[in-house]
């Protein structure tokens, strides 16, 4: 059943009243491509003896996370590392013509079942909620029941990239646009101390490469690596394999003459410019106990093929922060693993 952020209720402590260590919460942020570098947090935190009780994720957060509980890390890291450019084309669906968004996200969500199948998040060994954001009302939405992989199709639906989904009788998209790094799901779930993963903090990382002609926050264009040659039938095929209806909206989108920032740059930059100043916003009212940030400014949002990168940077941030996790577990009366 999903609830919409506020109304949640914390479960019971699975490990009594009385455990010697405080159940702790782990908030994953929305970041895109840069979501990848959870894969390394979790390894990092996993590595000194840090294990959540409680996981609460936005966007590609609750997607790493979710499958991280499913016990498919392992299987996500491979995946991810094998990526390339071409092989993301191979995962899109574009969608011109029809539907909310500009891929269909088909292709993905099979991905997903083949590795996932039918498991409910109730299934999950421990509590764990996808945020979404309810494209009628606009409330913050938990996804706490249901099938996994529709909770984390909602949870990433990126507006204007893909189509909004149906859960529960409700259209969802992403959860970054309410919730990005989701502290206060954790708490309201019962974790008394929360560790926070802020993929959007690197601010300076986020200025243009030396030598590019635009910013590079965006990573490069997934439309512009489909390479359309017009054909007899008035369609082009990408390279891909993929045929697109060529009208005025898809010359405008693969138009070769222009230099500036192209549409698929714009809609994912000007996205991530929003939802940085939400979670800026979010973690000032709701501050973690601990605060991971790596620093990712320097890889586009889109850039999926930087897997290495993200998940070595997702590691070299958790061990900066090693002495305010100390902290923190002292604090809260646990001699730290650390």
């Amino acid at each position: 059943m999903a609830a919409d952020g506020g109304n949640g209720q914390g479960p019971g402590n699975r490990y009594g009243q009385h455990h010697h260590r405080p159940r702790i919460g782990l908030a994953l942020g929305a970041g895109v491509a840069r979501g990848w570098a959870h894969i390394g947090v979790l390894r990092a935190l996993t590595r000194y003896g840090i294990e959540a009780d409680i996981v609460c994720g936005s966007s590609v957060g609750a997607l790493v996370g979710g499958l991280h509980l499913a016990g498919k890390l392992d299987a996500l890291e491979e995946w991810t590392r094998g990526l390339t450019r071409m092989k993301i084309v191979g995962y899109l669906d574009l969608r011109l013509r029809q539907g909310g968004g500009l891929i269909g996200g088909d292709r993905l969500v099979a991905e997903m079942r083949h590795h996932l199948g039918d498991i409910q998040i109730e299934e999950l060994p421990s509590p764990f909620a996808a945020i979404a954001t309810d494209l009628v009302t606009g409330h913050e939405v938990w996804m706490r029941n249901g099938p996994l992989v529709d909770a984390l199709r909602a949870s990433f639906s990126l507006p204007g990239v893909f189509p909004p989904v149906r859960f529960e009788g409700r259209w969802m998209v992403d959860g970054a646009l309410v919730n990005p790094v989701p502290v206060s799901a954790c708490r309201a779930l019962g974790a008394q101390m929360v560790i926070a993963v802020n993929l959007a903090a690197d601010i300076i990382g986020k200025s243009r490469r030396p030598g590019a002609a635009v910013p590079t926050a965006a990573g490069f264009d997934l439309l512009k690596l489909i390479d359309e040659e017009p054909e007899p039938d008035g369609e082009s095929k990408g390279r891909a394999g993929f045929h697109v209806p060529i009208g005025a909206l898809s010359r405008r989108i693969f138009r070769r003459d222009y230099e500036g920032p192209s549409l698929f740059g714009v809609m994912v930059s000007s996205l991530g410019i929003v939802t940085d100043r939400i979670a800026r916003s979010r973690l000032a009212g709701e501050p973690p106990d601990v605060h991971i940030t790596p620093r990712l400014g320097h890889i586009g949002l889109s850039e999926f093929d930087r897997a290495d990168d993200c998940i070595r940077e997702g590691e070299a941030a958790v061990e900066r922060v090693l002495p305010d996790l100390q902290d923190a577990l002292r604090v809260f009366g646990f001699s730290s693993p650390v």
